[in-house]
């Protein structure tokens, strides 16, 4: 019975590297090594970034830096998911890592929206 237990927690945490460890780890190859350039193989990539350099490296700074923290909350609390529940994560670790991801998403559009406009230009600051 107890190797059981053990072999259930075993694949929780498991389940809890393969999924949350692993885009920790994404978060901190992309946070130390950002793209340079303009690219079609990685970054933080969607029409509005690829207009000018300037608007492609903040997104992707911003980007990277919230999604260290947040994946870096989401591998934490999935740790503390599967000791405290053991062999009953299913989606919790997953919906975890989306979660993750789609605030990263909103906040690097919402701070792009407050300092580029819809052509790419800086906006003017408000001092």
């Amino acid at each position: 019975m107890k190797t059981n237990i053990k072999l259930k927690m075993t694949n929780s945490f498991t389940y809890i590297l393969s999924i949350n460890g692993l885009l920790f780890l994404l978060s901190l190859i992309c946070w130390k090594f950002p793209p340079k350039k303009i690219n079609n193989l990685y970054g933080y990539k969607t029409f509005r970034t690829m207009q000018n350099i300037d608007i492609w490296n903040f997104a992707n700074k911003a980007f990277n830096n919230s999604l260290l923290i947040y994946a870096g909350i989401s591998f934490i609390a999935g740790l503390v998911l599967a000791s405290l529940g053991g062999d009953s994560l299913t989606w919790q670790p997953m919906a975890l890592a989306m979660l993750t991801i789609i605030v990263c998403i909103i906040k690097t559009e919402k701070s792009i929206s407050e300092i580029y406009d819809d052509d790419g230009k800086r906006l003017k600051s408000k001092n």
